[in-house]
């Protein structure tokens, strides 16, 4: 309060309002008697303006008028000024009528004095920031001048909406940005031929090529982050027609703290022509087991794990301790905690799950409450011909990460699990099965244990995307397998929100399922990244077909005989009810599974793969083994 007494400006201001509100009241007066104030009505006036006008000051002050930045002034202040003014006319109203009762007052100079008096005030506010903008346009100016950079680009937005509204406002707040909006585009027929911020919405998407000759358009900015993947495929397809540079607004699950800005503008890219729409969280839910505690995520360094941490960090808990065999992803992951999320208490431990001396040692130093458990070797090819290896990590290791949470005494455990597992035709589908199986096994009344199956995630370390993008850069072929393989998409951030979410439903030993939406042809996935790259398919970039690899099958599947679905509190996560989805009294006996689970060891230990499949097709009965022989 008393650095705001001290401020020249506020000494100034004050006066002004003083002044105005003063005019303000006078001006009521004189529109009531039509210019001419009688003499007695004249001697009320100057009776009551000297304590009326302190009144409504000390109401602005109560309101924090005095408290802002006036040079940026905007839609709160107006509504505090609009408080103050019915506040103040409130008490000027309760006090005349309870000392004179009206007498020699006509009523209608109360609305007239408190609409008067937010004009003004508002007036002088508005004012003051044009004053500030404009001077801050022309230092803009002449610094570019200065500089010899080059004119302003002239763009042409895509979306008149509020992503397009807050960029358009924030190139008109600063200059500097070098961008002069010519218009919108938007297919929205209630707002053809109306203007934004005084920037016309010049027509509907299509008419986008002709608007960039006609107003010399030298860039395209794609406002919509909430656009499904047919409206953005639409739209890329207007853009490539106008030949120009366009860029997008992320999705707005990628847009985590809502900001619209233009410094988030980027390339368009799959994820964008996929157009999942945006996850609802129950945040609530989400940050009431997770805020306070010590989180374990393992796996840390891919591209699930990682996403997790950063998701994770939003819910505040009070260590992150991040476990993976990778140097360098951990090490990735590590430098953005320590230089990109700053203030979140983490460890990073370099080393593999299936290592009891390693877990028992986070187990005891870290004491971790909540886990969720994204560790895994996911290469369905590779582990096809080294299944040794999906012994050791993919099961052997989700054992180790259970057993030792059950032995600590963590609250909750999210189990990462897949589609694959699923009447799984490969050693990587069979593996995920299997820990599914033991966790349902494990999970008890202190440690609740869940898992999350989903499809494929665009983005990965295993996602086909960059493979593609390497091979249209290289100038093709693009390789596909087959013509009709098919797979279920979403991408990281909406997979790792869902596991984040499902975390919230669980009570223990439940599969749930993601909704992955309409599967998509890896040949049109293809076809579509081709394009994204200005070439056309077939002709530019040829495609070839490879056939189908050790362990793939066609469709991939989220439930199989013998389970159902059934809906929870979220809509886009159900959980499996029947057979292999039921808690542990109709699973595998942990008993018989430990003893397979023995022979599985062993197996691996000795390199033998056929044995490895004998014994996978014993623990899960779906699963179906190709012929392919291992590298060893």
């Amino acid at each position: 309060m008393f650095s705001v007494l001290r401020n020249r400006n506020f000494a100034i201001l004050l006066f002004a309002d003083a002044c105005l509100l003063a005019g303000a009241y006078f001006l009521a007066w004189f529109l009531r008697f039509d210019g001419q104030i009688p003499p007695r009505e004249l001697g009320l006036f100057g009776s009551t303006v000297i304590w009326i006008v302190p009144v409504k000051l000390l109401s602005f002050f109560f309101f924090g008028l005095y408290k802002g930045m006036w040079r940026y002034t905007g839609i709160h202040d107006l509504k505090a000024l609009t408080k103050a003014c019915l506040a103040g006319s409130g008490i000027i109203v309760a006090v005349i009528f309870l000392t004179v009762r009206f007498e020699g007052f006509p009523r209608s100079i109360f609305p007239l004095d408190c609409f008067l008096s937010f004009f003004s005030a508002g007036a002088i506010r508005v004012g003051i920031r044009i004053y500030f903008h404009r001077q801050k346009k022309g230092s803009d100016r002449s610094v570019r001048i200065t500089e010899g950079t080059q004119t302003p680009k002239r763009i042409l937005i895509v979306g008149a909406g509020n992503a397009g509204e807050k960029i358009l406002r924030e190139l008109e707040d600063d200059p500097g940005l070098c961008y002069r909006p010519v218009g919108f585009v938007d297919d929205d027929w209630s707002k053809q031929g109306r203007a934004l911020h005084r920037a016309p919405i010049l027509g509907k998407v299509e008419s986008a090529p002709e608007l960039v000759k006609a107003y010399d358009v030298e860039e395209i900015f794609i406002a919509m982050p909430s656009a499904t993947g047919e409206q953005m495929r639409r739209i890329v397809d207007v853009c490539k027609a106008c030949g120009v540079k366009y860029r997008t607004l992320p999705g707005l699950g990628q847009l985590m703290d809502g900001r619209v800005s233009v410094k988030a503008l980027r390339d368009v890219n799959y994820e964008d022509l996929l157009g999942r729409p945006p996850v609802q969280l129950s945040e609530e839910e989400i940050q009431r087991y997770v805020e306070g505690k010590r989180v374990l995520v393992t796996g840390a360094g891919g591209s699930i794990g990682s996403e997790l941490c950063r998701q994770l960090v939003r819910f505040g808990p009070t260590r992150l301790i991040m476990v993976d065999a990778s140097e360098p992803n951990l090490y990735a992951i590590q430098m953005e905690m320590e230089h990109e999320i700053r203030n979140q208490p983490y460890a990073a431990i370099l080393g593999k799950v299936n290592m009891e001396g390693i877990m028992d040692g986070v187990m005891k130093r870290y004491a971790p409450q909540v886990v969720f458990h994204a560790a895994a070797y996911k290469h369905v090819p590779l582990l096809e011909e080294n299944p040794w290896e999906a012994v050791f990590h993919n099961i052997n290791g989700s054992r180790m990460v259970m057993e030792k949470a059950v032995q600590y005494g963590v609250e909750r455990l999210v189990n990462v699990s897949t589609d694959k597992a699923v009447r799984p035709t490969n050693v990587m589908g069979a593996s995920k099965r299997v820990a599914e199986l033991v966790m349902q096994q494990l999970t008890g009344p202190r440690t609740s244990m869940m898992s999350v199956r989903f499809g494929n995630v665009v983005g990965s370390s295993g996602s086909v995307i960059p493979l593609f993008c390497r091979q249209i850069a290289a100038g093709g072929p693009v390789t596909v397998t087959h013509p009709e393989m098919t797979r279920y998409f979403m991408t990281i951030p909406e997979a790792c929100q869902l596991i984040l979410q499902a975390g919230t439903l669980g009570k223990g030993g439940e599969i749930f399922v993601l909704k992955m939406g309409t599967p998509v042809k890896i040949l049109d996935m293809a076809m579509d990244l081709i394009r994204l790259f200005g070439k056309t398919p077939g002709q530019d970039i040829k495609i070839a077909f490879t056939g189908t690899r050790p362990g793939e099958k066609l469709y991939e599947e989220l439930i199989t005989e013998g389970e159902d679905v059934i809906a929870t509190a979220h809509e886009k996560i159900m959980v499996l009810k029947g057979r292999n989805g039921n808690p542990p009294e109709e699973t595998h006996a942990m008993e018989r599974l430990t003893v397979r689970l023995g022979e599985l060891t062993e197996r691996a230990v000795t390199g033998d793969g056929p044995g490895i499949k004998r014994v996978l097709r014993e623990i899960v009965p779906e699963y179906t083994s190709q012929d392919c022989r291992c590298v060893l």
